[in-house]
C-alpha cells in the first residue's frame, strides 16, 4: 500500500476531531502515514476550527 493522500489524511484528521475514526482507518494511518503529517494538518485544523469559533461569536455578538 502507498503513503495517504492528502484528501485521506483531512478525512482522517476531521474524523478523528470528532471522535469516529474507525479502528481500520487508525491502523492504517498508524502503518503507512507519518506522524508529522498528521500533527501538521491536526495543528491546521485546530487553528481553523479556533478562528471559526472567533469569527462566530464575534458575528453574533455585534
Amino acid at each position: 500500500m502507498s503513503k495517504p493522500t492528502i484528501i485521506q489524511v483531512i478525512k482522517s484528521v476531521l474524523a478523528a476531531a470528532i471522535g469516529v475514526q474507525s479502528d481500520k482507518n487508525r491502523r492504517y494511518d498508524f502503518e503507512h502515514g507519518s506522524a508529522s503529517t498528521y500533527i501538521i494538518a491536526g495543528l491546521i485544523f485546530t487553528v481553523l476550527f479556533v478562528l471559526g469559533l472567533v469569527f462566530l461569536v464575534s458575528s453574533i455578538l455585534g
